[in-house]
């Protein structure tokens, strides 16, 4: 029993209801095209022929290594709902990750990605045994001026990835062309990391509690900066570092905000059945009046 019930016995740590939590993977893309030669010269990021930067070989070796993790370790069993940026990295990094088997013989059902999609060279990828997908603009990375940054038209990316869903009738994708990127204007930061945030309320409007999240560098940096204000430096060292090409890292999203509305499918009330003895609650106290 506390002497004080006001002492402060946490030592940082906090309790909180299952139910208002949601396990979350995030994912950054393998490497891409743009990522080889933006690290040679910063300057090519301005090129237009890094339009929608597709993985590079290596990048689809970093898939593979991924989708081998997940399994071993029991994620992919897991996650309930995959969602992607709509650029063609990131559902490409997504599907070869999360997605079902490359062979798609027999199998009566739309493939996630067809054949060679996006000058991948790789077969298609069952959507068999696996989650849903789907395509969020909210999660795109740092808008603007960078090529490798404009997405194509949904009704292209339709035909090269059947099983994923775009919703073009819901507010997951503005529209068809790509009506976000400006050739002249940068994203600022600030906004990176707002639409970030918008982007994490979004994901307590789902029922799912486990979520894989396949998106950017530069939205996971800014936006996980702000989640890491009012916490140890050394926890937010950890939260804010910045993601290698097709890193995981599982972390634990809290809604203190009350957004979600879901009730516990674990908690029990724990009432006693009715009859003539008085509930223990009632009849049993602490000295301080509290129940035993």
């Amino acid at each position: 029993m506390l002497e004080h019930a006001g002492m402060d016995v946490s030592g940082g740590q906090s309790v909180y209801p299952l139910h208002r939590c949601k396990t979350i993977h995030l994912v950054r893309h393998a490497q891409g095209i743009h990522n080889v030669e933006g690290e040679k010269d910063h300057s090519a990021y301005l090129s237009r022929h890094l339009f929608d930067a597709h993985l590079t070989p290596l990048g689809w070796q970093q898939v593979d290594n991924l989708r081998k993790h997940v399994q071993t370790s029991g994620i992919s069993k897991k996650v309930e709902l995959v969602i992607t940026s709509p650029l063609l990295r990131c559902m490409q990094t997504a599907v070869g990750v999360f997605g079902g088997e490359d062979s798609t013989d027999g199998i009566d059902v739309p493939p996630l990605m067809v054949t060679d999609a996006g000058d991948s060279n790789h077969p298609a990828i069952s959507s068999s045994n696996c989650p849903p997908f789907i395509a969020v603009e909210g999660c795109r990375e740092h808008l603007g001026v960078h090529w490798c940054d404009k997405r194509r038209s949904i009704s292209e990316y339709k035909p090269l990835f059947p099983a994923v869903d775009f919703s073009l009738a819901s507010t997951l994708i503005e529209s068809d062309d790509d009506v976000l990127w400006e050739a002249d204007v940068r994203e600022k930061i600030e906004d990176v990391a707002s639409r970030g945030i918008e982007f994490f309320k979004w994901l307590w409007t789902r029922k799912e509690k486990e979520i894989a999240i396949v998106t950017h560098s530069g939205l996971l940096t800014h936006t996980l900066a702000k989640f890491g204000d009012g916490c140890h430096p050394d926890v937010k060292s950890e939260i804010c570092r910045r993601f290698q090409n097709c890193e995981l890292r599982t972390m634990v999203l809290v809604d203190r905000s009350m957004v979600g509305s879901d009730s516990s499918a674990t908690d029990y009330p724990g009432k006693n059945p009715s009859g003539e003895d008085a509930p223990s609650d009632v009849t049993c106290t602490t000295p301080d009046g509290l129940p035993n």
